[in-house]
């Protein structure tokens, strides 16, 4: 597809598109980050949309894709093991006098 013709479809799947990040994202600021990230990902690979195709459903294939991997990366920087429970078990003296929690109270 020639370059200007391929602009002038990507101008004009803008407003559907921002439209579905909004429905993705459910945040104005994130519909328009998502929009302008897909809008640069389909420019850097115009080469490889085969012309007379449909054109809107690859654009919402490139935005939904990217939608996903962004929120897996939002998953897997949040996932993390909670580890403090065993930090107590550190802390304790090896013989603290008590054989239970319980003894621990009656001071």
């Amino acid at each position: 597809m020639k370059s200007l013709s391929f602009k002038k479809d990507l101008i004009g799947v803008q407003e559907e598109l921002l439209r579905f990040a909004y429905k993705l994202t459910a945040n104005r600021e994130e519909a328009n980050d998502l929009l302008q990230e897909t809008s640069l990902k389909a420019l850097d690979n115009e080469d490889k949309y085969i012309p007379d195709t449909n054109f809107k459903g690859w654009m919402y294939t490139i935005m939904r894709n990217i939608f996903i991997n962004n929120y897996r990366k939002i998953v897997r920087d949040q996932t993390f093991v909670d580890q403090t429970d065993n930090l107590y078990h550190l802390n304790l003296p090896q013989d603290s006098g008590f054989e239970s929690t319980e003894g621990a109270y009656d001071l």
